[in-house]
């Protein structure tokens, strides 16, 4: 790790990160990170949350205010006396308060609804949300000049152009998964959508993916030089999963984790399918599948029919749920596990959950697109299979169930290379090394 920075070397960051809507998002808790290992390390660091609080099962660093919030930026799409109300009404519908109570009920974030919103944002100054753009940049002009402004996606860049234009700073951009939002949206919007943030993205002195898959579609996908583009390798401050103790070598019955959003873009439905052909097999007559994560309620029928699937042809008790686990439950839920899979059928740039499961010592076995080969090519801590093929998934597993030095062996691989590349450290460093390029 690096040494605390001097007052020369100290660098002043702005970190532009949107809120879930209540739900932990795996972008938010990385930006927090890297957010929060800056300041141990004597950098200022101001993560600004945008649309509602983030939340993050970790000490969470964000600044209070909150900008585009979610309310008033609903409100100035839908009627024009909106985007002319005095500044202490917008603070009243932008009340952290109020923002956490909306996005704690049943607030779900639908692409194929919010295309108009979508394209009014990507257009920034010439949107209907332009007094957000004007109050975003008027507060940060009133502060100390940062040495760097990064944006955590691109589809919040449409305030790009005017923080250039006044603070005269580098803008940096994270690519962290924007295509999975856009490709929802119905057209023309996605079109439209895409083409703005095309231009958007030439205006970004630097943009940073945390795989090459990523770097590499993404280039494509927003006509970005891929010599533009930095890879910094995704991290976890996985100190709290890790244990010197090593994982039993067998428990009985073997117990098949995942923990990610429940929805059927993250494969819930394949691993389930894979679990009932699982249990077929000699030897894994007995095992569960425990599940964990966010279940929003769009996604509650989706679930429910997997249950009713699962105790149909596994019997009861072949798959249980611990729903809403804190970061202590979260370690002691991947600790009791034998194996780890989150079979998405997405191309997924990141898979923090992986890293999650590798620090506590679990093997993953994960579909073999997106960022998935490079990480379990870096942590020799699982297996992959074809996307979408629930029997290879099953076969995998069981081979794997009847064989404990094996599981061993790679849960200790995946938790040495968590420790010694993958830590929030080392991906704080590497951000760092990015930013300091940029900085005049």
């Amino acid at each position: 790790m690096s040494e605390r920075a001097t007052p020369d070397e100290r660098l002043k960051v702005v970190y532009i990160s949107p809120g879930a809507a209540g739900m932990y998002c795996g972008s938010c808790m990385n930006d927090n990170m890297i957010a929060r290992t800056m300041m141990r390390l004597g950098h200022d660091v101001m993560l600004l949350p945008l649309y509602t609080p983030i939340l993050t099962d970790e000490e969470d660093v964000s600044d209070a205010h909150i900008f585009y919030g979610g309310i008033n930026v609903y409100l100035q799409e839908k009627f024009s006396l909106f985007r002319h109300l005095p500044r202490f009404l917008d603070r009243v519908l932008d009340a952290p308060w109020l923002l956490r109570s909306i996005a704690s009920g049943s607030v779900e974030v639908d692409p194929k609804v919010l295309g108009p919103m979508t394209l009014s944002m990507a257009q920034g100054e010439r949107g209907r949300q332009r007094k957000e753009v004007k109050r975003l940049v008027d507060w940060l002009a009133r502060g100390e000049r940062p040495s760097v402004v990064c944006l955590s996606n691109l589809m919040i860049g449409g305030a790009v152009p005017a923080i250039k234009r006044r603070l005269g700073v580098p803008v940096l951009l994270m690519l962290q998964g924007d295509d999975v939002f856009l490709d929802e949206l119905p057209e023309p919007y996605r079109t439209s959508v895409i083409e703005e943030l095309r231009a958007l993205a030439a205006q970004f002195d630097g943009v940073v993916a945390h795989s090459r898959f990523y770097a590499d579609y993404m280039s494509d996908y927003f006509s970005i030089p891929r010599e533009k583009i930095r890879v910094v390798p995704l991290g976890i401050d996985g100190r709290d999963f890790q244990s010197e103790a090593a994982k039993p070598a067998h428990q009985a019955p073997a117990k098949i984790g995942y923990l990610a959003r429940i929805c059927p873009a993250k494969g819930l439905h394949v691993l389930v399918e894979a679990m009932i052909q699982l249990r077929r097999l000699e030897g894994a007559e007995q095992a569960e599948l425990h599940v964990a994560g966010y279940l929003g309620p769009g996604d509650r029928d989706y679930f429910d029919k997997l249950r009713r699937r699962m105790e149909q042809e596994a019997g009861p008790g072949a798959m249980q749920y611990f729903p809403d686990l804190d970061h202590n439950g979260k370690q002691d839920f991947l600790r009791s596990l034998d194996l780890f899979s989150v079979p998405t059928v997405y191309r997924d740039p990141k898979g923090r959950y992986v890293l999650e499961a590798l620090a506590s010592g679990v093997p993953v076995v994960q579909p073999s697109h997106g960022a998935f080969p490079e990480l379990l090519g870096d942590t020799g801590g699982g297996r992959l299979v074809p996307p979408e093929d629930p029997a290879t998934l099953a076969h995998v597993l069981h081979e794997l169930i009847q064989q404990p030095e094996e599981r061993r062996r790679l849960g200790e691989s995946g938790r040495a290379a968590v420790r010694e590349r993958h830590s929030a450290e080392a991906a704080t460093d590497a951000m760092i090394e990015v930013i300091s390029q940029f900085v005049r």
